[in-house]
C-alpha cells in the first residue's frame, strides 16, 4: 500500500533562538515499522525538499537503533533530502498517511491548508491517518463535513501539557496541544510521563510521544488490514 508520510518545514522554536524541526526517532521507527511490512512511503513538507531535524532528536541520548540505522540508510536519507512539496499531494493517491511529531508542527502544519484537505480528504474517503506526539496539533483546524472540530467526541493522545512542562517549552510553543484539543471536546487519555501510550479511534489513531511512535505506526498497520479484509 501507498503511505504518505507528513513532515514539518519549521525550525524556528519560538522567540528562543534555537532550532526545531521533526524529531528523529518519530519518523524513524515509524519508517521501518511500515517499510518492512512492505508498504510504498512518500514522504512530504510545506517546502519540499530536506525538512529540518530537531537537533535534540540526534543528540546520543535520544538515539535508538531505528535512528541508527535510519541515518545510514542511503535510500532512505534520499527520501528525507528530496521530500515533495505537500501542496501537490493528492490524498486520493494514498491508502493512509502518517504524521511524525517534533515541535516544528505546532506552527506550520498546525496552521497548513494542505494539511487540513489532506487529512479530511483521507478520512472522509474511508482511510486511517496516524499521528504521534506534537503532530496530533495538526487536528486543530481539521472539521468534520458538518463544520465540526474533527476530534469532538473522539478519544486522543499526544504531548501531554506535564510533558511540555517536562521539557521546559511550555511558555515558548505557541499553544499547548492537550488544552487545544480538550477545547475542542476531545475524549483526551494519557499514560505516563513520557510512558508508550496509543488511541485509535476508528480511523483517527494517534500516539503520546517518541515512545509509543513505532506502536502509533503499528496501530495504521492494524487498522489498514481491518480495512483489507472488510473492502
Amino acid at each position: 500500500m501507498n503511505i504518505l508520510i507528513v513532515l514539518t518545514s519549521h525550525d524556528e522554536l519560538g522567540d528562543t533562538g534555537e532550532k526545531t524541526g521533526f524529531w528523529l526517532e518519530e519518523l524513524a521507527a515509524p519508517y521501518y515499522v511500515l517499510k518492512d511490512a512492505g508498504h510504498r512511503l512518500t514522504l512530504a513538507s510545506p517546502k519540499g525538499g530536506q525538512p529540518p531535524l530537531d537537533p535534540k532528536s540526534d543528540e546520543p541520548d535520544n538515539q535508538t537503533e531505528d535512528t541508527e540505522r535510519f541515518k545510514n540508510d542511503p535510500e532512505a536519507q534520499q527520501a528525507l533530502a528530496t521530500t515533495k512539496l505537500l501542496s501537490e499531494m493528492d490524498p486520493a493517491d494514498f491508502d493512509a498517511v502518517f504524521y511524525p511529531g517534533g515541535h516544528g508542527p505546532l506552527w506550520d502544519l498546525a496552521e497548513s491548508a494542505d494539511s487540513k484537505r489532506i487529512i479530511e480528504g483521507t478520512l472522509r474517503a474511508g482511510k486511517p491517518v496516524a499521528l504521534v506526539c506534537h503532530a496530533p496539533a495538526v487536528l486543530k483546524i481539521v472539521e468534520t463535513e458538518d463544520g465540526a472540530p474533527i476530534v469532538k467526541g473522539r478519544k486522543v493522545t499526544g504531548f501531554t501539557n506535564e510533558e511540555e512542562e517536562a521539557v521546559g517549552l511550555t511558555d515558548v510553543v505557541p499553544f499547548l496541544l492537550e488544552d487545544t484539543l480538550k477545547e475542542q471536546g476531545a475524549q483526551w487519555s494519557e499514560g505516563g510521563v513520557f510512558a508508550e501510550h496509543v488511541v485509535a479511534d476508528g480511523l483517527l489513531i494517534t500516539g503520546q510521544n517518541p515512545p509509543s511512535s513505532a506502536p502509533t505506526a503499528q496501530a495504521l498497520m492494524k487498522a489498514l488490514a481491518a480495512k483489507e479484509e472488510y473492502a
